[in-house]
């Protein structure tokens, strides 16, 4: 447990390192580098789970360090993107759209909530 705990930790660091050093370089008045960020994100974390689906655990350990790690790290959207992957191959359509929409809705909302709720905020 401590050694998978230490391995997403270590993963995690250098996804976030890594987003901030892409973002950092690419976003101008526009977010290209959460773009680049989310969709290479996406694509690693495919990768990775249809390797790691195919070999069944086989290395749980790299499992955890790329998976839960460094794309956890370097952006939730790449396991947003995947859960909502498993609701379509599943045919669970009604699931999926429920949690796409919810998703991207009531996270805008939580944004706006959030920074009205800021205003309170003694500085």
């Amino acid at each position: 447990m401590i050694k998978g705990l230490v391995l997403i930790f270590l993963g995690g660091g250098l996804g976030s390192v890594l987003r901030f050093l892409i973002s950092k370089s690419l976003n101008q008045s526009v977010p290209y580098g959460t773009f680049v960020v989310n969709i290479v994100g996406c694509l690693l974390i495919g990768m990775a789970m249809g390797y790691f689906l195919r070999n069944q655990s086989s290395h749980s350990n790299v499992h955890l360090l790329l998976t839960a790690g460094f794309c956890g790290g370097f952006t939730t959207f790449s396991a947003f993107a995947f859960e909502n992957y498993v609701f379509i191959k599943n045919g669970n359509l009604i699931h999926f759209a429920s949690y796409a929409l919810l998703s991207l809705g009531l996270g805008l909302v939580a944004v706006v909530c959030g920074i009205f709720l800021s205003k309170f905020i003694p500085s």
